[in-house]
């Protein structure tokens, strides 16, 4: 028996340096469509083993979620690696069918040196469970959602033992930490993450990301084009259930407000202060407006709201808290218009909200930056767009969605051909032919 560990063990640190050696530079990458078939086979994910490493909350991380479930469908076995949300939740569950194992992690956000180490730790982790686990039962496929984008490198082993492996981009890390801390295009940490982004893609058998200035980024920086595909964050049909547009009332009295409605990541760069500055101006022509914000609380959120308090909007202004997708759709509904008030930022540039979807998809309509990420799907007349970080130009948005119904709910018509074009049933058959091509090139 020890003799047989000893074998297994050095079999997998062996091959282990061959495939780091060739993550190297030096060598060329692998091409996606080396030995595989033209077309895919969504039948070959049935009965196979699926890992998804995802460093974040699960089944709340919608990306990952549409993802996994997608493959239970269509009869994969799925396990999901994620963090523990609090010390309440379940350290192993199943959950509509995914298998679900917790590392008790707390995520924080914070400095450098505080994603530095919760990464680390992390990935460490769960390359010894997916390490582990593969001496039990042999993966097929490991799905790897970053940040970091290091976390691809967890799947070492079941790539070893013939795994493929799917890194999902969904963020651009060199961009996204230039606009959390600030940091130069050419500081030693832009760089760094630059490098260990190339080796990452490197060492996957095939990247995702979310839209196509992202996929654009990415093959700039020596990704080959065929490697990398486009799957955008739709919304959950299950979920999200397509509504035609809803009817918005124009003249309304004290009683009934002008809702607006914020919901997502409550961090600067999504731009919160710039929705309540708009309010502010706002309610000097609609009195009724209000703003409602859903999402989990952070030190920002609590800045902002401090300000709130010491002001004359503090009866207009309602934080309810994280929701779940299904109450957030309750939401929607309840509201008038949805904000996307982002900061002008080289992230937010690049960056598709999801939640434009999810307003579409309720026959809402959305106020959205007028950013490449979000130009390259939607024209002038498709949805309402303002100038990035513009707390006027946002107002005279709202004002004119309040006071013109009629022209709004033609913009929402056109937004809904885009979004219908783009909606997960159509997205997420991207995703499967992806791994139905990988899963056929390992037969």
């Amino acid at each position: 028996m020890m003799i047989g560990l000893q074998f297994v063990r050095g079999t997998v640190l062996n091959s282990g340096v061959r495939y780091l050696k060739m993550i190297s530079p030096e060598l060329e990458t692998r091409s996606l469509n080396s030995g595989v078939s033209g077309s895919s086979d969504p039948a070959a994910l049935r009965g196979k083993r699926v890992a998804v490493v995802v460093f974040s909350h699960y089944p709340s991380d919608p990306r990952p979620r549409r993802a996994a479930e997608v493959l239970i469908q269509l009869g994969a076995n799925v396990e999901v690696i994620c963090l523990k949300q609090d010390q309440d939740e379940s350290s192993h569950e199943i959950y509509r069918g995914v298998s679900i194992r917790r590392i008790s992690l707390k995520r924080r956000r914070g400095g450098k040196f505080s994603y530095l180490f919760q990464y680390s730790a992390f990935l460490l982790i769960s390359f010894a469970m997916l390490a582990f686990r593969s001496l039990t039962r042999r993966y097929q496929l490991v799905h790897v959602h970053n940040m970091p984008d290091i976390l691809v490198f967890a799947a070492l082993v079941p790539k070893v033992f013939g795994a493929k492996v799917i890194l999902d981009l969904h963020d651009p890390m060199p961009e996204l930490m230039m606009t959390i801390f600030g940091l130069a295009p050419e500081s030693f940490g832009v760089r760094l993450l630059k490098k260990l982004e190339k080796w990452s893609i490197k060492f996957a058998d095939a990247v995702l990301t979310v839209n196509e200035a992202c996929k654009q980024l990415f093959t700039a920086r020596g990704c080959p084009p065929e490697k990398i595909r486009v799957v955008m964050n739709s919304p959950d049909e299950g979920i999200f259930k397509y509504q035609d547009v809803q009817q918005i009332s124009a003249g309304r009295g004290p009683a009934e407000p002008f809702v607006i409605m914020y919901h997502g990541s409550l961090v600067e760069r999504h731009g919160l202060d710039v929705g309540v500055s708009a309010l502010g101006l706002l309610k000097q022509t609609i009195p009724h407006a209000e703003l409602r914000i859903y999402g989990q609380s952070t030190p920002f959120l609590e800045q902002v709201l401090n300000s709130v308090r010491h002001s004359d909007l503090q009866n207009s202004v309602r934080y309810l808290g994280p929701r779940t997708l299904e109450q957030i759709v309750e939401a929607i509904d309840e509201c008038d218009v949805g904000i996307i008030p982002n900061r002008r930022s080289i992230f937010t540039e690049i960056n598709t909200p999801t939640r434009i979807f999810e307003y579409l998809s309720r026959g809402k309509p959305v106020i959205v930056p007028a950013a490449p990420g979000i130009r390259d799907y939607f024209s002038d007349g498709q949805l309402f767009f303002f100038e990035l970080g513009n707390a006027g130009d946002l107002t005279r948005k709202l004002e004119f969605v309040c006071l013109h119904p009629e022209e709004v709910e033609k913009v929402v018509e056109l937004g809904q051909e885009v979004y219908r074009n783009h909606k997960w049933s159509v997205e997420r058959t991207k995703f499967t032919n992806l791994a139905g091509e990988l899963l056929t090139a390992c037969n």
